[in-house]
């Protein structure tokens, strides 16, 4: 069975049809099934909820493993995830129907909208960045988990908003501004907190705190429910676990999970906490089918909440592949990576397709050529973002996978 994903409101409402399954359909099923039982068995992950959808068809569904190991709850398909990175889309769309209705340009300089938001370069002097490089993450910030220990962004105990609960977003911006800028803005690309910076800019040129103006821009309009930077039901929330051996440790405020040669911080509870500043990089809850749901106007167009030319360029490639923004072959659009070169990247994705990531443990991506949509939110740091599993998930949904 196939639940049809573009009929009612621009491809809003998920109602159900009746398509008999096919023999590719099946083999496909049975390889995403085997993934994910491999994953749980071996104890990378502890639970995930996997979508993927092809032609506005969802044609596999499933929630598996546990949502709450230590209270054997299992995973439920409706089960609300802290996204983490997979708020950055949403932001980027919404300042990108601000930009629409022209109450502002990406070539204006931040300080247009926040005057006090002045960072500088290590010679002490101030460039000027805009709008458009606090999107393509262009601007010279950066993020603390990134840095080394040491650096300024540690020094400024700065948060990359997924840590210290009922920290002010005026205040962490007051700690940003304060770290030297790491190159010149427009000079090269470094992942920052940049679309926080962007959310102060939302908010100032709405006039409305950045959690409205999300809801009236995007997530109303889609009908998306469960979305937001707060639970609706603080009980539906997964819990979420890091990295471990001989199996995933449950995450406790303050946790350090290591990526690469550094670590990032994160605290479960910052999501429940009201004093905590909507973090635009990484501080909305939602559930799998609510990303999908956004990712598949996105990928047919934009309407209700965007015009097609604006998600045409949304898509492109505005940084360059040498950025390696997933690595070899990948440069990045407004709001994801965006694949110019599959055979550098080593991926069956086809050329313009968008991805990106969760801290918490998600990935997902589009691929506008061959119609498919797969989201894979887990509740396991790193390993659901980028260990083995994103990779075996993408390789089951394109084993044989036909025109």
């Amino acid at each position: 069975m196939k639940n049809s994903l573009l009929s009612g409101l621009a491809g809003v409402m998920l109602a159900t049809t009746t398509i008999p399954a096919s023999a590719q359909d099946t083999a496909r099923n049975h390889r995403l099934d085997a993934v994910i039982d491999q994953a749980i068995a071996e104890k990378r992950i502890v639970g995930a909820v996997v979508l993927v959808a092809r032609n506005g068809e969802i044609v596999y569904r499933r929630a598996a493993g546990l949502s709450d190991r230590e209270a054997g709850a299992e995973m439920r398909e409706d089960a609300v995830f802290r996204l983490a990175s997979i708020t950055k889309p949403f932001i980027s769309a919404t300042l990108m129907r601000l930009v629409e209705e022209g109450k502002l340009t990406l070539d204006d300089p931040v300080t247009r909208w926040l005057p006090d938001f002045r960072p500088h370069l290590e010679d002490g002097s101030e460039p000027i960045i805009s709008i458009r490089q606090l999107l393509t993450h262009t601007s010279g910030l950066s993020y603390r988990f990134i840095e080394p220990a040491g650096s300024a962004y540690h020094r400024l105990n700065i948060s990359d908003g997924l840590d210290q609960p009922g920290r002010s977003l005026d205040e962490n911006l007051r700690r940003l501004e304060q770290a030297p800028l790491v190159f010149r803005p427009g000079t090269s690309w470094r992942y920052s907190l940049g679309i926080d910076v962007l959310g102060a800019v939302i908010a100032k040129v709405s006039g409305k705190p950045l959690p409205q103006t999300v809801h009236e821009v995007v997530l109303a309009p889609l009908q998306l429910n469960d979305m937001g930077f707060t639970p609706s039901v603080p009980a539906s929330l997964v819990t979420p676990y890091a990295d471990g051996h001989p199996e995933p440790v449950r995450m406790t405020d303050g946790i350090g999970v290591p990526i690469g040669e550094n670590a990032a911080r994160f605290a479960p509870s910052r999501a429940l906490n009201p004093s905590s500043y909507p973090s635009g990089g990484a501080g909305m809850v939602g559930t799998a089918g609510e990303v999908l749901r956004f990712l598949e106007i996105i990928r047919s167009g934009g309407a209700p909440i965007l015009e097609p030319e604006t998600v045409a360029t949304m898509m492109k490639d505005q940084v360059g592949s040498q950025a390696q923004t997933q690595g070899p072959g990948w440069g990045f659009g407004y709001g994801w990576a965006v694949l110019d070169h599959p055979e550098l990247a080593h991926t069956p994705q086809s050329k313009g397709t968008i991805q990106w990531g969760g801290a918490y443990g998600h990935s997902w991506f589009v691929d506008p050529v061959k119609k498919l949509t797969v989201v894979a939110l887990t509740n396991t740091a790193f390993e659901g973002m980028s260990g083995a599993f994103p990779t075996d998930v993408r390789d089951a949904v394109y084993a044989d996978l036909k025109d």
